[in-house]
Formats: C-alpha cells, sequence, structure tokens
C-alpha cells in the first residue's frame, strides 16, 4: 500500500553532519518550504543540495507513521524516505533521489505522478491480444460502446541509406521480420522518468534508455522488440532454426545449447538472439554501443510454444509471440520505436527493411455463424443488427449471408476459428447477465434397471451403515505401491505424469488406502474405516483393462467408544470379513487361505464366489506396515464390483407346516482339515431334509489330542410332507456322520 495523507513532501537538504553519538547516522537540515527541520538519517546516499521525499511528522507511511522522536539524544522531526519506504519499491538503494527542480514543499505524490489508478487485468490464455494497453482499449470500447481513439503513429522517413539485409532461411516460423539502423544513439541518455514511472506500474524494471523504449512499446502496442548492437553484428541477418551443437550466451547469465527446433536470429557466422524468447549477450546494447538495429517480427506461435519450459525460464517476449502477436502492427511498432529512441537518445535513422513471405503469414479465414444457431445456444434470439452492431464494435469485417454472417477476424484475434467462438464473442458483448438464466425443459425416460444387478449406490450405502466413509483417490500412482502391494514389476507407465510420485496407472485400491488411513492416522484419528469404489488398470496381452472394483479398509478400534466396552478391542480379520459378507449377501461365497503381496501370510484368504476368484481380504502386511509408518495393522478387502452387484432373483419355496428338529454334533478331525471343505462335501451329498448345516463352535483344548480340534456342528432337519419321526431324524443325521468319517477321518465326541 502507498502512503497516505499529503504529509510527505519535497524535501532539500541544507547540511549533512556526522552524528555526535552514531557512526552510520547523520544529522541533516532539511527545507521543506517553512522553517528548517531537523531530520537523524542514516541513508548512505544523503548529501547537501540533494532532493529527497521527506514524511514530516503525522505523515503515515506503508510501515509506519511518523512522530517527533529523539535518535540517540538529537532531536528528530521527520524521515528522509526511500522508494521501498514509500511503497513505490521493492529495493531500497538509499534515498529516493528527485529532480533538481522539484518544487520544495510540493506534495511529492503530485511530483511522481502517483495519483493514478492501476488496473491488475488477468485476460484467459487465449486472448493474447489483451496484452497490451491497445488491445485493453479495443476491448473497453466493445464493451462499454465508447469510441476507441487510436493513436496514429506515422512513418519515420530515412536519414541515410546503410541498412542490413535480411533472410527468412525460416519462413513458416518467421514470415515477417523488419529491421532498422539508428546511427549516433547515445545510449546512456536516461530513460525520461515518465516512461520509467510507467513502466515500474507495469511491473517493468528500467534498464537503459533503449531497452526501455523496447518494452514501452510492447507494452503500449503488443509488439515484442529487440535492440542489437550493430557494430557486433558480422554481415546481414539470417532467421533460420539452431544448428546441432550450437550455443549462445543469453542476457540472463546463461550459456545454452540449442535444440535444433529452437528459432534463432543469427548473422552470418553466429547465433545472435533466441528469437522470441531472449537476447544474446554478445551483441547486447552496451555504454559503448553508438549504432543499434531494432527488430520487430511475427514468430508462428507454434514455434515459440513450450520452449520456456525447456529453458526452465521465460520472458515477457515470449509470453506473448506463444498466444500469438498482431502480424499487421509490427512496421507501426517500428515507427513507434524509432520516434522514441530518436527523442531520447539522439541520432539518426536509416531505411525500415521489411523481409516477408505473405504466403506463410495466418491466413484469416472467414467462419459463417447462423443467428438460429447463436439463438439455440445462448437460449436468446438476436436480430441481424444487433449481431452486426457487436461485429462492428468488435473490428470484425462481416457479410450477411441466408440466416447469419460471414465474420473475417482481424489479425489481432487468434482465437477465433469456428461458430462457437463468434457466438461468444456475442455472448461476451451482450452481457452474460443479460442471458437468461432458465433451466432447459427436457422430456426425461430413466432406463430400465436390470433386476439381477444393483446399483453402485446400493454398494455404498451397504459400506456406509457399517461405519465406513468414501474416498476418492488418484489413478495415478506411486510405482513403488504397484510393486509392494501388487508385486506388479511393469505397471502401466504413463508418458508425461504430472509428477514423479503419480507415474503408473494403478491396478489395484489397495494403495490409495493405505494412503488415505495413513494420512489420517498421522492427524490424530485413531479409528479409520474407509472405502473406495473405482477403476484399476492392467493390460491381457495388448489389450488394456479398466475393471471397476470396491475396496476397503479398517484400522484401530473395532467400535465406536462407549462407556460399556472397556477396553476397547482393535478390529480384526473376522470384523471384516462380516463386512464382506454382508456386502455380498453371503450368496455363494466361500473363502480360502491364500498368499497375497499385500497381505500379511498368515491372515490373508481369497474371496470366491461359484468358484472363481472374486477378491481378496486380510490383514496389511507387517513389511508395508512398517514401511508406510502405521500405529497399527489395518484390516482390508478388494473385490470386482461386478461380482459385489449382481444378485440373484428371489424364488418362492413353500414353507413347511411341520416343525423343524436341530440336532447338534461335535466331531474331532484334524487341525489342517478346513471348515469350507467340510461344509462343501456335506452340503453336495447331505439328504434332503438337512436344511441347515452349519458351525457353531471350535475347540482345542484338555480332552482333545494334539494335532486335532474339536468341531460343533448345528442341523436343521424339516420335511415339507410329514412330521418327521426320530428314526428318520436319526437317519438323517448318521448319513452326516459316514460323510464325516469316510472324507475327513472324523470321530464323534
Amino acid at each position: 500500500m502507498l502512503f497516505r495523507s499529503d504529509r510527505v513532501v519535497v524535501g532539500e537538504v541544507l547540511s549533512v553532519t556526522k552524528h555526535p553519538n552514531a557512526d552510520r547516522l547523520n544529522v541533516c537540515q532539511v527545507n521543506t518550504g517553512a522553517e528548517p527541520l531537523t531530520i537523524v538519517c542514516g541513508a548512505p546516499n544523503v548529501r547537501a543540495g540533494m532532493r529527497v521525499p521527506t514524511a514530516l511528522v503525522g505523515a503515515k507511511l506503508p510501515a509506519m507513521q511518523i512522530k517527533a522522536a529523539k535518535v540517540r539524544s538529537v532531536e528528530s522531526s521527520g524521515m528522509l524516505c526511500s522508494a521501498k519506504e514509500l511503497g513505490i519499491s521493492d529495493a531500497a538503494d538509499g534515498l529516493l533521489a528527485l529532480a533538481a527542480d522539484a518544487p520544495i514543499g510540493a506534495d511529492v505524490r503530485q511530483v511522481l505522478d502517483l495519483n493514478d489508478i492501476i488496473f491488475d487485468s488477468k485476460p484467459t490464455p487465449n486472448r493474447g491480444d489483451c496484452l497490451s494497453l491497445r488491445g485493453l482499449a479495443r476491448e473497453v470500447a466493445a464493451l462499454s460502446g465508447a469510441t476507441l481513439n487510436a493513436v496514429s503513429v506515422p512513418a519515420i522517413p530515412a536519414e541515410h541509406n546503410a541498412q542490413l539485409a535480411i533472410a527468412l532461411k525460416s519462413p513458416k516460423a518467421c514470415p515477417l521480420y523488419c529491421g532498422r539502423l539508428l546511427r549516433g544513439v547515445n545510449v546512456k541518455a536516461p530513460a525520461p522518468d515518465w516512461m520509467v514511472r510507467r513502466l515500474a506500474r507495469s511491473g517493468v524494471r528500467s534498464i537503459s534508455a533503449v531497452v526501455d523504449v523496447t518494452n514501452y512499446v510492447m507494452l503500449e502496442l503488443g509488439q515484442p522488440m529487440h535492440a542489437f548492437d550493430a557494430a557486433k553484428i558480422d554481415g546481414n541477418i539470417q532467421v533460420r532454426f539452431a544448428v546441432p551443437g550450437e550455443k549462445l550466451a543469453l542476457l540472463n547469465g546463461e550459456t545454452r545449447e540449442l535444440n535444433p527446433d529452437f528459432l534463432v536470429i543469427a548473422d552470418e557466422k553466429k547465433a545472435l538472439a533466441l528469437a522470441g524468447i531472449m537476447g544474446g549477450a554478445q551483441s547486447a546494447v552496451g555504454d559503448d554501443t553508438r549504432d543499434i538495429l531494432l527488430e520487430a517480427a511475427f514468430f508462428d506461435p507454434d514455434v515459440i510454444a513450450g520452449k520456456s519450459r525447456v529453458l526452465g525460464f521465460g520472458s515477457d517476449s515470449s509470453y506473448r509471440f506463444e498466444r500469438g502477436v498482431d502480424f499487421s502492427g509490427a512496421r507501426e511498432a517500428m515507427a513507434r520505436a524509432t520516434q522514441l529512441v530518436l527523442d531520447i537518445c539522439g541520432g539518426s535513422a536509416g531505411p525500415l527493411v521489411v523481409a516477408e513471405s505473405a504466403a506463410h503469414l495466418p491466413q484469416r479465414k472467414p467462419v459463417d455463424v447462423r443467428l438460429a444457431r447463436v439463438a439455440r445456444v445462448l437460449g436468446v434470439a438476436f436480430d441481424a443488427a444487433t449481431v452486426a452492431d457487436i461485429f462492428t464494435c468488435l473490428a470484425f469485417t462481416h457479410a450477411s449471408t441466408d440466416g447469419g454472417f460471414r465474420v473475417t477476424p482481424p489479425a489481432h484475434r487468434f482465437d477465433i476459428a469456428i461458430e462457437e467462438d463468434l457466438i461468444e464473442e456475442i455472448a461476451r458483448i451482450h452481457g452474460y447477465n443479460r442471458i437468461p438464466s432458465a433451466a432447459p425443459v427436457v422430456a426425461t425416460r430413466g432406463l430400465p434397471q436390470a433386476e439381477r444387478r444393483r446399483s453402485p449406490a446400493s454398494v455404498r450405502r451397504t459400506l456406509a451403515a457399517r461405519e465406513y466413509q468414501e474416498v476418492v483417490t488418484y489413478s495415478f500412482v506411486d510405482q513403488a505401491w504397484e510393486a509392494d502391494f501388487c508385486a506388479n514389476a511393469v505397471p502401466i507407465a504413463l508418458a508425461n505424469p504430472i509428477a514423479s510420485q503419480m507415474s503408473v496407472m494403478r491396478s489395484s485400491l489397495i494403495g490409495g488406502l493405505v494412503s488415505t488411513a495413513a494420512y489420517n492416522l498421522h492427524h490424530k484419528q485413531s479409528r479409520v474405516r474407509v472405502f473406495e469404489i473405482g477403476r484399476c488398470f492392467a493390460t491381457q496381452g495388448q489389450v488394456y483393462q479398466q475393471p471397476w472394483r470396491v475396496g476397503a479398509l479398517a484400522c484401530g478400534d473395532a467400535s465406536q467408544d462407549q462407556w460399556g466396552i472397556r477396553p476397547p478391542r482393535p478390529v480384526d480379520f473376522y470384523d471384516v470379513k462380516a463386512d464382506v459378507e454382508a456386502l455380498l449377501q453371503t450368496r455363494g461365497l466361500t473363502f480360502e487361505a491364500a498368499m497375497h503381496p499385500a497381505l500379511h501370510p498368515g491372515k490373508s484368504a481369497r474371496l470366491l464366489l461359484s468358484g472363481n476368484t472374486i477378491g481378496w481380504l486380510g490383514e496389511l502386511h507387517p513389511r508395508w506396515q512398517q514401511k508406510y509408518d502405521l500405529p497399527s495393522p489395518p484390516v482390508l478387502f478388494e473385490v470386482e464390483l461386478d461380482a459385489v452387484v449382481a444378485q440373484s432373483l428371489p424364488a418362492f419355496h413353500g414353507l413347511s407346516k411341520f416343525p423343524p428338529v436341530l440336532r447338534d454334533l461335535a466331531v474331532v478331525v484334524d487341525e489342517k482339515t478346513p471348515y469350507q471343505a467340510i461344509l462343501d462335501a456335506v452340503n453336495a451329498q447331505k439328504p434332503a431334509s438337512i436344511l441347515e448345516f452349519s458351525v457353531f463352535d471350535i475347540y482345542r483344548g484338555q480332552g482333545i489330542e494334539n494335532g486335532k480340534k474339536s468341531l460343533a456342528f448345528r442341523m436343521l432337519v424339516q420335511d415339507t410332507h410329514k412330521t418327521l419321526t426320530d428314526a428318520e431324524v436319526d437317519s438323517a443325521v448318521s448319513e452326516i456322520i459316514k460323510i464325516l468319517q469316510n472324507q475327513f477321518n472324523a470321530k464323534l465326541r
């Protein structure tokens, strides 16, 4: 923020004496138009006779308010100011020296012309024409209906015949190049204050008069320019692509070996500048320069685009050229720059040399726009007269057609290529706020929903009901995740990753879930339950596959904090197994102990549905728990979404009117015998009267020999046609016992 109030005036330093109690301070007598003031100052450049901004007592500067004070026992009634203290510069090289004729006592705001308004505009990337005062003036005139006062720049006649020939070696990359020799230029002449101030308020630092002129013309007319020291040019000018191995020392102090796709400005022996980006140090204008070559050109945006990223730096010129510069304004910009240099630095101008390949200049192709299409897109009907007025104020050449217009965009509008571009211009000039925002009325009809599939929304509701929260993670993942969690040595790599840790496509949801859990646990969330539904990516031969999967992770306590549960129990394998069974509705679902790269070897299972693998369940491997810094082992699962959403149609089964019979059976089997194997065998061979067969207890301990376990089963026996007798029930149970004895060597307890 700039300084406020009128208490900062022009002061003249009358005398400077050393402070009696400080080596680096001076005591100054300052004339501000009234009685001289005593001011203590520590600036190294203070001297008698200079005129400087003087903040009087009561002045408000950006960082302080000036008060009368004693500095090392010396009374100080104000402050002599630098540009930084006034808030008009970021640098503080000492006091801001004012012109010798600055009126004493005058308001510094008036002297420095600070009472103006700065507009900070941020044009979209497609509007390179708005990167100049002329471009902004055109926009304001079009939007407001005001008259555009275009500045007329007269041609500058030649005063001598010296010139340099220009050869366009790559006319497609540079179809237009203008050059002009100026002789006898005093490069040491200071740039006028008004130019320096305007450049500073545009964010451009003053360097020298010649360089300031080129920057000023760029800001004023939108045409980037450059000045060469003519004495350092060997022969004529060539615009060509760099040759392999060619090097160029740039103005920023860097020396770069140029790629063959870099366009350069060169003489007959060497490269002089990177075209449209930055000049070279060897041909730069210096204090001993007497003759200069001014340049104004048009470079193909496709040739300049991306070069700043390759180089690691950009420039105001490249920023404009890669968006498109008005190729019709190069001659006018050259005339403007010539006149400014002659006015400020003196000298004489040679003839304007123009090398042009008209066939390679951008062709302004006409674009047809239909009024019916305008009405359909915008929802507002425009008459032909209104649309014609809009095109006129935009300086678009247009002619009426059947039902619309044929429009030819001007040279400065590179963003007009299709009909929708013109419709956008109509809406913009008309005013978006004047376009009704009524929602369209569209007849809708719901798509049929297959009864054998449920929606992903129902999957989300099921998991949310079991306290899981949905997350969405990136499909681009760290290559280490694929190696750790999937043992995938050759993941699908991205050609142009946005970051090194997002360089491959995920083949599993596990990495994102683990990362999310780690983030939350590190932020003091002791209980984490998250799930995600998303695509994974894999290759089958030469074919890319994108299966949908649902994954979930639980970590921390099994239940939320409750007064009745002490101490809290951590979540385990069987808690999450219950969630999986609820999700899949236990229809034909089986679990098989198996190994997975991401899971604990003894606490993991393969999920099978009708004998097909559909997913995995288990506790995270201790190795990955340690690597990803998880305080407790999470339990997670990942299942194919198609298997989850598939469901069987309900079918009617008659209800038995006869009472069921429950029988319990305990047998001793080998420790390694899985329950699932027993269940599969019984279900395949059981009598029709046994409707349910399930385990309800597993016992190891006293009375059971080592290497064995006791399984207790419950059977529901029922018939739909009669009441079963004890003998019939006993017969059914006996058949089950035979199956267990014959296939699993089971013994009754």
